[in-house]
């Protein structure tokens, strides 16, 4: 055998690495271009951009009105069904998979005959279930999905699972630990899959929960990264380039992860990233937002004694309520911007990151949207993270404006929860003036966005903390939530992020809980809590077609196209924290229950609205 020389080992390692990053970009290369065929629903928002938009429009304006149900299945729960199924093709078969809330149940659809499809394999992990996760689960047991690459489908389970199955069997691939219960850490949003690693954080700030993502690589399922939400610098995965243009946010260098809190309050900072993830694969960042800072009760997370000093930056309980742009191969963050530093309202940071190409103030920018629940559209420059709007889309008192120059809200005493047995009113209300349901964009429309509103206020007054323990409520508050104005809470509205003006807004006496979907016929839709889906004329905002399913609707609307018919399928089943009182049978008459859920619950008649579980499916004869 002629030994190797130097030169020719040197050809060889080159060759093999060339060959290994041939496979990762194969690979990167299915996931955008299945994303890119309008015939199919390739990711949980569409695409990694998290546009929920389709070019399909065989469905459109002029025949809408004939839409009609062709089929429905059942996910064999009635808890609370967020999130959307996906639809691929495998082996050149159109497949449908969805997943339902608690207990996890997978099912695997054969749309070969779309009108009429077959199960043709479900999946319940039964091994080492933690039933433990069901009360620690804040709030409800739901899922918002999964994703598929490689042959694989991903997705968590409650109890903290990771597991990959083949796409064609069912069979287990791999499975990892990924949350623990015990830890307050509950597994409820849908992982992205990018450049060859499945991404994924968890659930958790009410439960004394410490933030964390980690990615694991689709091949295996052995970690690739994790990055927390607070503590270290280190921990964080912060580095001196990270937030290089804009220092002002924060940088690495005295570990602010820790010392922005008081003492160890940071190891209990919440943090958690249970929302929706989007990606940028020419910049090879992805994009992740993190909740609120542990408990309510604000004067707890500051080291000093008024509300202006808890706000002087000091104490900003980093990085919590955060939007961090991080590569996708190592986790390194290349920016982070916090939205509401040192937040006094449980206004989850955790809300979809779109992504698209605007023209701000004459220059063409890469931007991300944020509708974030403190009530204010965010549009950044995704490459570094420069704020270029932070406009409200619904009433928002507790700041008066965005400091542009900063970043840092200016806000109003008055309307600032802060100590124990302090009553404050503030907009919105804790659950925002839009949780974590994504609203919907269309590149070929700059700048507008379809959204679903929460038009809530509430009454916060901080309580004493008892402990700090993890796997705990870790809450601390009493909250009453009441409609912002009789008779409306909710609407759905088209938004210009860059103007901050409501192009138009449909008032409904229900909440706006799902997601919205936009396609090129002219045509949004979305549902409601009562149980209406809905199809609305995307220029007038009149609704064209309407129908009242099983259930309330909190899922996002889908679209696909098998053998020349488009579909449209939504999720029926009242949940989430908005129907927890409905789901877990609370007490009306505590109006402070399930953190002011019930008050809601008791005023907009939610009660009376059966539970339920059902995809439905609709297409024009």
């Amino acid at each position: 055998m002629e030994p190797v020389t130097r030169n020719r080992l040197g050809m060889f390692c080159a060759t093999v690495a060339l060959a290994m990053l041939g496979a990762g970009s194969a690979l990167a290369d299915e996931v955008a271009d299945r994303a890119k065929d309008p015939n199919l629903w390739a990711a949980p928002g569409g695409d990694t951009e998290l546009t929920r938009h389709s070019r399909l429009k065989d469905i459109n304006t002029a025949n809408v009105g004939k839409l009609q149900m062709v089929w429905s299945q059942s996910s064999g729960t009635l808890r609370g069904h967020e999130g959307q199924p996906l639809v691929v093709t495998v082996d050149g078969t159109p497949m449908m998979y969805m997943e339902s809330g608690w207990p996890n149940i997978v099912q695997a659809l054969d749309l070969s005959d779309p009108d009429h499809p077959k199960e043709i394999w479900n999946y319940k992990k039964t091994t080492d279930r933690d039933d433990s996760a069901v009360p620690r689960a804040c709030c409800d047991t739901v899922n918002r999905g999964m994703s598929y690459a490689d042959g694989k489908l991903v997705f968590g389970t409650l109890d903290g699972f990771v597991v990959a199955l083949d796409a064609k069997t069912g069979k287990e691939d791999w499975v990892v630990k990924h949350a623990f219960p015990a830890k307050g850490e509950t597994i409820t949003p849908a992982p992205i899959i990018a450049d060859g690693k499945v991404i994924i954080g968890f659930g958790g700030d009410e439960f004394a929960a410490r933030g964390r993502i980690d990615a694991y690589n689709l091949a295996d399922g052995s970690k690739a990264w994790e990055c927390f939400s607070t503590g270290s610098d280190k921990d964080v995965c912060l580095t001196p380039d990270t937030n290089k243009a804009h220092p002002e946010y924060g940088t690495a260098g005295s570990d602010v992860g820790i010392h922005s809190y008081p003492g160890d309050e940071w190891q209990r900072g919440g943090g958690s990233m249970w929302g929706f993830y989007s990606y940028d694969p020419e910049l090879k960042l992805i994009y992740v937002s993190t909740g609120n800072p542990g408990l309510w009760s604000p004067s707890y997370r500051c080291g000093d004694k008024t509300h202006e000093e808890c706000n002087s930056g000091k104490w900003d309980n980093k990085w919590s309520m955060t939007i961090f742009a991080r590569k996708v191969d190592t986790g390194e963050a290349v920016w982070a911007y916090q939205m509401t530093p040192f937040d006094q309202w449980d206004y989850d940071g955790i809300n979809e990151n779109m992504l698209e190409d605007l023209t701000v103030d004459g220059k063409k920018r890469k931007v991300l949207i944020h509708f974030d629940r403190n009530g204010f559209a965010y549009v950044l420059d995704r490459t570094d993270g420069t704020l270029l709007r932070a406009n409200k889309y619904v009433t928002a008192n507790w700041a008066e404006k965005i400091d542009m120059k900063t970043g840092r809200p200016i806000k109003v005493k008055e309307h600032s929860p802060f100590g124990p047995n302090g009553n404050v009113q503030a907009c919105p209300s804790a659950m925002g003036g839009k949780d974590q349901q994504p609203c919907a964009i269309d590149p070929s429309e700059p700048g507008m966005a379809y959204c679903p509103t929460n038009n809530w206020c509430m009454e916060d007054e901080p309580q004493e903390r008892s402990h700090t323990q993890q796997g705990t409520v870790y809450v601390f508050a009493n909250v009453y939530m009441y409609p912002e104005k009789p008779g409306t809470t909710g609407k759905f509205k088209k938004f210009d992020v860059l103007t901050g003006k409501t192009i138009w807004e449909i008032p409904d006496p229900y909440p706006n809980w799902s997601g919205a979907l936009v396609t090129d016929g002219g045509l949004a839709f979305y549902g409601d809590l009562l149980g209406d889906f809905r199809a609305v004329d995307r220029k007038t905002g009149k609704i064209l077609w309407q129908r009242r399913l099983g259930s309330g609707i909190i899922g996002n609307p889908i679209t696909y196209k098998v053998k020349g018919h488009q579909y449209v399928s939504v999720w029926s089943g009242i949940g989430g924290w908005i129907g927890l009182p409905v789901t877990a049978g609370l007490d009306l008459s505590d109006k402070y229950g399930a953190i002011g859920a019930t008050a809601m619950t008791k005023a907009a008649n939610l009660d009376k609205i059966p539970q339920g579980g059902t995809l439905y499916t609709f297409r024009v004869d």
